[in-house]
C-alpha cells in the first residue's frame, strides 16, 4: 500500500508515471521494464520479507536498474546490493513504520514536482473529494 501511495503522489503532483508493487509481484511484469534508465525506489524495513526484497533488488541491479533504498539501520547493514542511494530511517516498531516511511516518499514526490516546475499547491485535474458508489 505504501508503494502504491507513493506512486499516486508522484502522478498527482509531478505528472510522471509511477507504479507501486509488492515485493512478490516483481517478476510478474515490472521486471520487463528494468534497464539502466529505470529508477527503482525500494521501501524495505528489515522485516519478515526483507530477504525477498533483497532478492528483488538483486534482480533489478542485474538489469542495470538504479536503486534508491529506503530502509532502517538493520536493513542498510544487511542489504547486499549496490544502490544509487540508501536512505536510512529510524528503527521503529513495525506497527508505526508506514507513518515514518511515508515521509521520504512524500518528499520525493514534492521535490520531483518542484524540479519539474509543476505547481504542487494546485495540482491539475485533482478532485477535492472522492465519491464512493
Amino acid at each position: 500500500p505504501l508503494a502504491m501511495e507513493g506512486a499516486l503522489k508522484l502522478k498527482e503532483i509531478s505528472y510522471i508515471h509511477a507504479e507501486g508493487y509488492a515485493a512478490g509481484e516483481l517478476k510478474h511484469g515490472p521486471i520487463a521494464l528494468i534497464d539502466e534508465n529505470m529508477p527503482v525506489i525500494v521501501i524495505a524495513p528489515h522485516d519478515r520479507i526483507f530477504e525477498k526484497t533483497v532478492s528483488n533488488m538483486q534482480e533489478v541491479a542485474a538489469r542495470g536498474g538504479k536503486i534508491i533504498l529506503i530502509t532502517d539501520s538493520k536493513g542498510a547493514a544487511h542489504a547486499t546490493v549496490k544502490t544509487m542511494e540508501t536512505i536510512v530511517l529510524p528503527d521503529v516498531p513495525e506497527i508505526i513504520s508506514p507513518i515514518i516511511y511515508a515521509l521520504p516518499i512524500q518528499m520525493l514526490a514534492y521535490f520531483t514536482a518542484v524540479f519539474m516546475g509543476t505547481d504542487v499547491d494546485q495540482p491539475r485535474n485533482l478532485a477535492k473529494s472522492v465519491t464512493v458508489e
